[in-house]
């Protein structure tokens, strides 16, 4: 079976989120046949949600648009590393496969910080692949901050 990289979509929906004035991550959840089944970017600042990370818009829609709580053999394509409680539902999804661009050492929970798939209590793990259109994803991310900071 050929590897295809879904990471161009997670892309489309970081620049989405960049241009809403959003932090610019994109998440793509892909079913077991290889089809996008739910895409987000992150919308915490639109619906004054901490909890509206690009993952967890994904994940929320990918499970509804299955109608179940639980997305094996699905993989997540995110253009940055999870943060904690992103790795969190991502364990509870049952997700397969997660795939990352950069990494986040200042809030990251899958290879920085808490590293939640490596903790004695966590239930599930999925396979981790980082690096996946790592520079694409730093550089909107480095780019988008700096605009911030000359504003």
């Amino acid at each position: 079976m050929q590897f295809t990289s879904f990471m161009d979509a997670a892309l489309t929906q970081a620049r989405a989120a960049g241009a809403r004035g959003e932090v610019p991550v994109g998440a793509v959840v892909v079913s077991a046949t290889g089809e996008i089944i739910a895409q987000a970017g992150n919308r915490t600042r639109e619906y004054n949600d901490p909890t509206a990370h690009a993952e967890m818009l994904a994940i929320r829609a990918a499970c509804a648009h299955l109608g179940a709580e639980r997305l094996t053999g699905c993989a997540l394509y995110v253009t940055l590393e999870p943060c904690a409680m992103c790795a969190g539902a991502i364990v509870a999804a049952r997700i397969g496969r997660l795939y990352y661009g950069a990494a986040d050492p200042k809030s990251g929970g899958v290879a920085q910080g808490a590293r939640v798939f490596t903790h004695p209590q966590c239930h599930h793990s999925p396979e981790v692949f980082d690096g996946i259109a790592e520079r694409d994803s730093e550089t909107l991310l480095r780019q988008f901050f700096a605009a911030r900071r000359e504003s």
